[in-house]
């Protein structure tokens, strides 16, 4: 067990005053290696030369780089590619503020067998050298990879002495290793630089296109040696540029940006778009939009008859009525102008596999040309979020249908916990079998437990022989994995109990040798958190301790599966240990375990700051130009999703979108939805609606980025104008406007050389000082671009760009992204304001995608015909309550902050604006609806009514009103597909929300921004109830909180009231029936809304139906009033004035 240690010292700190005086971006840090060779000496070196290890200063900033001309090609490095990454993989590299960046060299990730090539902790052969007990360098499928001819078994660090210390011979047969090539690493990681470009090439061109040669078996002949012919033809001659761009012949050095030419292949072949707007047939949508109209007249009639007939009889009741009846029309305004243009859309894969996957004059080999993605899933809890359940997402990704090399995962723990650590260790041992089997039988969903749960015959569409048999191990190995998970909190805690109690041993032992026969006083040992290597585990301990805490420890990535080979790596019959891998790829993608540096006096940002760290971390290590963003119990449903998504990214004006939104859909809900669960009105009614304008909102998860958008940038081809509603509605004028806020204000990304495009000297004071998150921007910006296959795409990038393998991983690439996610990176910087997610809500994915839109971006909604992504919901009442809660404080915060829509910059459309703006004012309705719910009590109390008489108008006008709301929820629910019965849950749950949850929200948000008080929220827990018999267990508990008293008491006011103003009128001498039917009905209207919130207060009774007890008070009741009529108290012989019974 070794370490490599890395020193950290920051520079700036002692210099903090100096720097804010002068207004200069902070000093990056400086990050130094060492290593200790095989004779005790440690060498130190620099970030430069790390890979070389050249301990020399003179050479650190002069170095030559040859371009790849036919007379000089790159020496092959894939011995010590590969060595590096194994080596990165099998690290724990840790670090942070004012401490040492440390990359642990580890035996073990976990205490089961791990036996996938790729995965941190693999066993291997033991190196030979005396005395040395690491691990023989391996390859993809974990082939001991032997250097010399003599087959001598060395590791890593002892090849590097030998090369370095030994004069390249090999320690067994003493004889010079014949291919040294780990010295040609150090040279810009093998990467030699091109000539200089063309100037009839854009200088984004220049930067970006140049960044790899077709070096590969196209420019050689059969015989293995360089093809010149080949070459010139291919490239047209042009050193460094591959066939990445043609310029026109005899225009080399005076071209400009637009004379490009296009191949003929693609000239005289028919465009196919990736993707395709479905319009609401015009049938629905006309009356749609006509009943709209006829509502909002019906609307401003009845308010105009409201205000102009007062009831003198009770004007505090007439004026209460107005104030809610206004607000009313107002909101419901607010939320239905946004549905007027709701639009549907489609994809088609066999397009994208055409264009970026089928052998064409600018790919040959048919390699994949779709760009990187990188996921992000999150957790911080593992007792709130089970590990079973993290587990599960990162199989589905793993195993989702996406080229293998351009998919990397990473995980955020942000507890810092070491059972999420091992729980994806013993998930990534599974993915060695789950993965193939899943590519091998084209299974759906590729979750285990939900594809093992299925009520559907498994067996179905199922044609290998072997499936049966295959599945039946699978279920064996899944249900064993299960186990190991649900084990390791007591597996981690006797560990720790163990390596304690010897610790503990050792510290008496030699306390006893110091002091002789002196009086041994008890030892305190801190009980520490071990790992299974043996070591102390850097992240949370379950013990708490200094520098273990959750909001205080050090910074921690694990690379769990190192990055894949770019070519296939077919099974074959020495693999099929468990199932028969033959003719399956058994690759898996990038997974890197990522916790975050956290120290007291930081404001750390909750989830927001966690992406943001993601972000950064990913930028370094894959830098994937697309990030889809999942919570940690939503997973892949269907393992075309990604591509799904990129259908949009890369068709034409793609390069325009910031993200795509899928719907979220959930599993586990209770069959009725008594809660409105589903969501449906809003992911299927709300979210098309606004599809249709400038794009949907973002929900938090089920989405997939571009990585520019989230760094601030505006659009290509932005331009600023003026706000005018003609302009919002209509078109826009083409003029600049030059006064733009700092809030609207955003980074430049310029498509001609006129605009002043990402200038890099800028960068630092808004990304931090790493340079090579700063060298990612542009490249991920290039490699997210459409390609020009088609001379209306603009801002497009060459076919077979990306069909180059990705730079290797090393050990200073992660030491880089271990800097980037340390608590101080942020500080003076723009991330958390402009850049990545905003910092300042709770609701941080609603401000995050409101300022993309702000910036002229637009977005998709992109509903497949197979869900893309399924999770969990909270189904137990108090669960849900504080779900809503947490959801519209966030939406208070928007109303009371900057993100206001009202001061929204003129690149967002009007409508667009609208329905932002009812985002942060939805909460509100809430004082008006509970003063709605009181008053038909009052009005049976006080024995008035909001009107003077129920006359014909009134009526007419309730009629007219009720009458088009039911035909908008019809139409509504014929173009959206949804069905009345989520119609009416939720209608019941927006009262019920509306009459407890909004309303604290209300008081929380002004608290906030009035007394400064902050708010805190608890994660909902994604457990099951304690009834293993019964999956909506949790459906039936009932838990006491502060949001049910408001709808407790407005059903047990109406129910009261209901009785009283019944047996007033049944008694008076002259009855007011009219009053009576006015204050009864909408008093039912009011219970009728509020039933689920009574059925989740009753729980389950025994499980006997909760229907019954309802039934059983109303009966009560009836048979009570009846008793009284019958039998009337004493000195009265009539009932209800001149009414008499026969």
């Amino acid at each position: 067990m070794t370490s490599k240690s890395f020193k950290l010292s920051r520079s700036s700190l002692s210099a903090t005053s100096d720097a804010s005086e002068t207004q200069k971006p902070p000093l990056p840090p400086t990050v130094t290696f060492g290593r200790r060779t095989s004779s005790g000496r440690y060498v130190s070196y620099s970030r430069d030369d790390l890979d070389s290890e050249l301990g020399s200063n003179d050479y650190m900033n002069y170095t030559v780089h040859l371009p790849p001309t036919p007379d000089n090609q790159p020496m092959d490095t894939t011995i010590s590619q590969k060595v590096e990454e194994q080596y990165v993989s099998s690290s724990l590299f840790t670090g942070g503020f004012n401490s040492i960046t440390r990359a642990h060299l580890m035996d073990k990730v976990t205490e089961s067998e791990v036996n996938h090539p790729q995965m941190a902790g693999v066993k291997g052969s033991a190196c030979g050298v005396p005395g040395c007990d690491s691990k023989v360098m391996s390859d993809e499928r974990g082939v001991d990879i032997l250097p010399c001819e003599c087959d001598y078994k060395i590791c890593r660090d002892c090849y590097i002495d030998a090369v370095k210390t030994g004069d390249g011979m090999c320690p067994g047969c003493k004889e010079p290793y014949k291919n040294t090539e780990l010295d040609e690493l150090a040279v810009d990681n093998g990467r030699p630089l091109p000539l200089p470009a063309p100037g009839g090439v854009s200088k984004m061109e220049r930067r970006l296109s140049l960044m790899k040669s077709t070096k590969s078996a196209l420019m050689r002949s059969q015989t293995g040696d360089f093809d010149h012919n080949r070459w010139l033809f291919e490239t047209k001659g042009t050193y460094g540029y591959g066939n990445a761009i043609w310029p026109k012949e005899g225009n080399f050095g005076n071209a400009k940006d637009d004379d490009v030419v296009e191949p003929t292949e693609l000239m005289g072949r028919p465009w196919r778009p990736l993707t395709r707007k479905l319009k609401i047939p015009a049938a629905i949508l006309s009356p749609y939009r006509l009943i709209i109209f006829i509502r909002m007249v019906a609307l401003v009639l009845f308010l105009h008859w409201r205000i102009t007939h007062k009831n003198t009889d009770a004007i505090w009741l007439w004026g209460m009525s107005i104030v809610c009846e206004i607000w009313f029309a107002f909101s419901w305004l607010l939320d239905q102008l946004p549905k007027l243009c709701p639009i549907n859309r489609s994809t088609d894969l066999n397009v994208l596999k055409e264009k970026f996957e089928m052998p064409t004059p600018d790919n040959p080999t048919g390699k994949s040309d779709l760009p990187g993605i990188d996921v992000f899933v999150s957790t911080a809890d593992p007792e709130k979020e089970p590990p079973l359940v993290t587990a599960n997402t990162i199989l589905s990704i793993l195993a989702a249908d996406y080229p293998v090399e351009k998919l990397a995962c990473y995980v955020s723990d942000d507890g810092g916990a070491l059972l999420t650590f091992e729980a994806m260790a013993e998930a990534a041992s599974f993915a060695n079998v789950w993965v193939p089997f899943c590519r091998k039988h084209d299974i759906e969903p590729r979750n285990p437990e939900s594809y093992f749960n299925l009520k559907r015959d498994p067996y179905k569409n199922k044609v290998k022989p072997d499936f049966v048999k295959d599945r039946r191990r699978l279920k064996r190995e899944y249900d064993e994995f299960k186990v190991r998970i649900n084990g390791l909190p007591d597996s981690i805690r006797r560990r720790s109990d163990a390596f304690h109690a010897r610790e503990e041993i050792k510290a008496m032992k030699l306390q006893r040798q110091n002091r002789g026969d002196e009086p041994v006083e008890p030892i305190k040992v801190p009980k520490a958190t071990w790992m299974a290597d043996g070591s102390h585990w850097p992240g949370t301990w379950l013990n708490t301790s200094a520098e273990h805490l959750k909001g205080d420890h050090a910074g921690i990535i694990q690379v769990m599966l190192k990055p894949p080979s770019d070519e296939p790596l077919i099974g074959n019959a020495d693999d099929a240990k468990l199932i028969d891998l033959t003719d399956v790829d058994i690759r898996l993608p990038l997974l890197v375990y990522v916790s975050r540096e956290k120290r007291p006096g930081y404001d750390h940002n909750k989830k927001a700051g966690a992406m943001n760290a993601l972000v950064r971390a990913s930028a370094v290590m894959s830098n994937g130009p697309f990030i889809l963003n999942l919570d940690c119990d939503h997973y892949i449903y269907n393992s075309k999703a990604m591509r799904e998504g990129m259908c949009f990214m890369m068709d034409r004006g793609g390069d325009r979108l910031c993200y795509v939104q899928f719907p979220q859909r959930f599993e586990g809900i209770d069959p009725s939805d008594r809660y409105a669960n589903h969501n449906t009105v809003f992911f299927d009614v709300n979210m098309r609606a606004l599809d249709g304008l400038q794009g949907p909102v973002y929900v938090g998860t089920g989405c997939l980025f571009r990585r520019v958008a989230l760094y601030g940038f505006d659009p290509p081809r932005a331009k600023e104008d003026h706000a005018t509603f003609c302009s919002c509605c209509f078109g826009r004028n083409k003029k600049k406007h030059s006064n733009t806020s700092e809030e609207n204000r955003a980074l430049k990304m310029g498509d001609s050389d006129d605009e002043e495009m990402m200038n890099l000297s800028f960068f630092p004071k808004k990304f931090g000082n790493s340079s090579i998150l700063i060298d990612s921007i542009p490249v991920a910006e290039f490699q997210g671009r459409p390609l020009a296959d088609h001379p209306a795409v603009k801002n497009g990038r060459r076919p077979g760009a990306l069909t180059i393998p990705r730079d290797p991983l090393e050990a200073s690439i992660v030491a880089e992204a271990i800097s980037v996610i340390s608590c101080w990176y942020e500080d003076k910087t723009e991330w958390g304001q402009r850049v990545g997610w905003i910092y300042g809500s709770v609701t941080e994915d609603v401000v995050t995608g409101y300022r993309m839109h702000n910036r002229g971006w637009k977005s998709v909604y992109c509903v497949t015909k197979r869900d893309a992504f399924r999770g969990t919901a909270p189904i137990n009442l108090t669960d849900r309550l504080h779900q809503v809660l947490r959801w519209a404080t966030g939406s208070v915060e928007i109303f009371f902050s900057r993100n206001n829509a009202i001061m929204a910059s003129p690149r967002m459309k009007f409508l667009q604006r609208i329905a932002y703006l009812n985002v942060g004012i939805y909460p509100f309705t809430s004082f008006f609806l509970i003063v709605y719910c009181f008053l038909p009590a009052l009005s049976l109390f006080s024995g008035q009514f909001i009107v003077q008489t129920l006359n014909v108008t009134f009526l007419a006008y309730l009629l007219a009103i009720t009458v088009t709301l039911c035909i908008l929820a019809v139409l509504e629910i014929k173009w959206s597909g949804i069905e009345l019965e989520e119609w009416w849950r939720n209608e019941q749950f927006w009262l019920i929300g509306g009459t407890s949850a909004h309303l604290a929200a209300v008081l929380q948000g002004l608290l906030k921004v009035v007394a400064g008080i902050e708010i805190s929220f608890t994660l909902t827990s994604k457990s099951g109830g304690d009834d293993i018999d019964d999956e909506f267990a949790d459906l039936y508990i009932v838990k006491w909180s502060s949001l049910m008293i408001p709808p407790i008491t407005i059903m047990m006011v109406n129910l009261i009231a209901i009785a009283v103003g019944v047996s007033r009128t049944i008694y008076s001498t002259i009855p007011q029936w009219s009053r009576l039917l006015g204050g009864v009905f909408f008093s039912f209207w009011v219970l009728a809304h509020l039933y689920p919130f009574a059925k989740g207060l009753m729980g389950r009774r025994g499980r006997t139906p909760t229907i019954v007890f309802v039934w059983s008070g109303l009966i009560a009741i009836i048979i009570s009033l009846l008793w009284v009529a019958i039998n009337p108290p004493a000195g009265t012989d009539q009932i209800g004035g001149s009414f008499q019974f026969p």
